[in-house]
């Protein structure tokens, strides 16, 4: 085995780990985010704590991290490119960086959900697909106002577009797409319970309730 491919995804970890959300409160607005709204380290609870303008450049933050740790294989040449080995080399790189997203080990291994870092892993192995899969995202989001939903709805899409749609040489990839949605309805089961019971809030639109959910 290649030495280059456990050093490409330690890499990606290190990658995945550095938590932009709880920098960006740190540095910037004195405040732990992990303290407020949602109580996750990720782009949406930025938002909501404080302000788009500290929170878009975390999301596009931890969508480079994602995009970048995929496009570690190809980069120490592992394999060539277009091809199903490769395609796998980078979604071990892209699992390493959505874990160290989820548990950075830079910040008490307390992160955000993955989606923003998911989107640039995807964004790196399959730029069609995840285009199809953002306009889901934004259309659910901007009908219902939830980022949640928006989430979720990306996610199931993601494996039907790939199985119906678009394809890959890759069988990994295939069964990768399946576990990310499977994982997004996963880590976002306290917002489904929420919006069932009309209680998620809303990012956009008018909403009283103080509780968040997150990215």
């Amino acid at each position: 085995m290649d030495m280059n491919l456990p050093l490409a995804v330690i890499l990606a970890y290190l990658l995945g780990s550095v938590s932009t959300a709880v920098w960006a409160g740190k540095i910037f607005h004195k405040i732990d985010v992990r303290e407020h709204g949602s109580g996750n380290a990720g782009a949406t609870n930025v938002i909501r704590v404080l302000g788009w303008k500290t929170g878009i450049p975390v999301l596009l933050a931890d969508v480079a991290k994602g995009w970048v740790a995929a496009m570690l294989p190809i980069f120490f040449k592992l394999a060539g490119e277009g091809t199903s080995v490769i395609t796998n080399f980078q979604i071990l790189a892209g699992i390493a960086a959505v874990t160290g997203h989820i548990f950075p080990i830079f910040t008490g291994f307390r992160g955000g959900k993955g989606v923003a870092t998911i989107f640039g892993v995807l964004l790196a192995i399959h730029p069609l697909l995840t285009a199809s899969c953002l306009a889901v995202f934004l259309a659910v989001f901007l009908i219902s106002g939830y980022v949640s939903l928006g989430s979720i709805s990306a996610g199931i899409a993601f494996p039907l577009l790939l199985f119906l749609v678009f394809d890959t040489p890759s069988q990994l990839f295939k069964i990768f797409s399946v576990i990310v949605a499977v994982a997004l309805i996963i880590t976002h089961r306290k917002n489904i319970s929420r919006l069932i019971r009309g209680e998620e809030s809303k990012l956009i639109g008018r909403n009283k309730n103080k509780v968040s959910s997150e990215n």
